[in-house]
């Protein structure tokens, strides 16, 4: 799975690794009353569609106690598109807001919620997370009732990490809920072997790259005003951590 990419193709943002994506056209004109849809790219994530499932059951844990009312969530680094609109189907009280510094990503966000009808979801916007929060779309102070991020801290220098927490420290409402996920480090340590096979190939791609560690994490958190409340296990060595905003 896609925030800033330099203009030497630094990224900060990889909500899904080139390798992982197969381009399909939007060739059902009925899908979509659209041309400019019609013409947009579905890019399609394998490991998205592995991990959906079980990153839905999370949400719905984290958020089955407020869906008599009306949510509104942040995905950072959409990538495909394929989780939020997945999300927005099945949990129809949260409206999500996606997206993505690729222009790629946008448009095949935007073709997944043409293709699925997707109502919940708001048109993508061009988002850095590595940005001071006032550039985040124009997204106000304590707006969003969770932010996500998946497979986003790994593929990003610690520079996105810090936007990250520092920007929901603002976005978040209080109590609202800030989910991460993919491989860690923990206290140093990266385990199992395909972890930390994944840190070194990360960093041969950018030195700025490579798996997060959770204590730095926590503690970016309580310096923005968030705790970490859950480290969930999760299959193929990831995890989700949950962070609330106090």
């Amino acid at each position: 799975m896609s925030n800033k990419k330099a203009e030497g193709e630094e990224q900060t943002e990889a909500s899904y690794p080139g390798n992982l994506l197969t381009h399909l056209p939007v060739l059902q004109p009925s899908l979509s009353t659209s041309t400019e849809q019609q013409r947009s790219i579905m890019l399609l994530s394998p490991a998205a569609e592995r991990s959906q499932e079980g990153l839905l059951s999370v949400l719905w844990e984290l958020l089955e106690d407020q869906s008599h009312r009306e949510l509104f969530g942040l995905e950072l680094g959409s990538g495909t598109g394929q989780h939020v609109v997945h999300f927005a189907q099945e949990m129809p009280f949260v409206m999500w807001q996606p997206s993505d510094i690729k222009e790629e990503a946008r448009n095949s966000i935007r073709a997944y919620i043409g293709a699925t009808k997707a109502k919940k979801v708001l048109e993508p916007v061009f988002l850095d997370a590595s940005e001071p929060w006032e550039k985040w779309a124009g997204l106000p102070r304590s707006s969003c009732d969770i932010i996500i991020a998946i497979n986003l801290l790994q593929y990003s220098p610690f520079s996105t990490a810090e936007g990250v927490f520092k920007g929901s420290g603002q976005i978040l409402k209080q109590n609202g809920l800030l989910m991460t996920y993919g491989p860690y480090a923990i206290n140093g340590t990266i385990t199992p072997i395909c972890n930390e096979q994944l840190d070194q190939t990360l960093r041969q791609m950018n030195p700025d790259w490579g798996l997060p560690d959770i204590d730095v994490l926590r503690q970016l958190a309580f310096s923005n005003g968030m705790r970490m409340e859950r480290m969930i296990e999760m299959p193929e060595s990831n995890k989700c951590l949950v962070f609330r905003k106090l």
